[in-house]
């Protein structure tokens, strides 16, 4: 019998309940996986208007074999929170594995694990990467060392897949696939910038141009703050 690999899913207000929720489905199907959803204190988060409660506490966890950072848009709030990002510094530090789906890479990055490293996330955040001194990869699935990340959303799907057959081998995660009926077939192929019908890339960064300025403010600020910090 194959040793219980360890799993931790650390999870804030404001994520994207897919990001965890597509990769936990895959991971909770596949054996001696053993898979814990955590958030500080324990506390009930919310995503997506669902609440998620009976979360484990995240600074009660020892240890795990793989980190997996779930992303969303209150993925800045998080990086913000200096005690969430210590506990995922914390954790990450003795995992074999960093992983993330979407925007969760940026706060593997703003716990110190992206320097230098190439990594994924959504197609309209990936440019606040290189904040974290992070390599930008526009691929669905991103490998780096120890270090897996997924695109944005959907790609935590197929990037669990993957993660699955590096920890158990690719028949178990073939089987998982087949048993969950993973055969995507969009009835559209505009799910990338560069697939996309021209105006509805015009139409959608016209309608995020606000927001993606204000994070852009967000987390310069955030980076001088913690560039003026004495170290420790």
């Amino acid at each position: 019998m194959s040793q219980p690999i360890s799993v931790v899913v650390p999870v804030y207000d404001g994520v994207t309940q897919l990001d965890f929720t597509g990769p936990h489905q895959f991971l909770s199907r596949t054996p001696d996986l053993h898979v814990r959803v955590a958030s500080l204190g324990g506390e009930p988060v919310t995503a997506d208007r669902l609440t998620f409660s009976n979360l484990d506490d995240l600074a009660a966890i020892d240890s795990c074999d793989v980190l997996l950072v779930p992303g969303g848009g209150g993925c800045l709030d998080a990086i913000e929170n200096d005690l969430f990002v210590k506990e995922i510094a914390r954790l990450g530090a003795t995992a074999r594995y960093l992983t993330s789906v979407c925007t969760g890479s940026l706060v593997l990055g703003a716990a110190g694990f992206l320097r230098g490293r190439r990594a994924a996330c959504h197609w309209a955040w990936r440019d606040l990467l290189p904040v974290f001194g992070a390599i930008v990869d526009e691929g669905r699935i991103v490998r780096d060392g120890n270090i897996l990340s997924g695109g944005g959303v959907t790609a935590g799907i197929d990037f669990v897949l993957a993660l699955i057959a590096e920890l158990r081998g690719p028949r178990a995660a073939e089987m998982v696939q087949l048993g969950l009926e993973y055969a995507p077939q969009p009835p559209f192929n505009s799910g990338r910038p560069d697939t996309a019908p021209a105006e509805v890339l015009e139409a959608v960064n016209a309608r995020t141009a606000t927001s993606r300025a204000q994070r852009r403010v967000r987390l310069d600020a955030w980076a001088a703050a913690h560039r003026a910090r004495p170290e420790a």
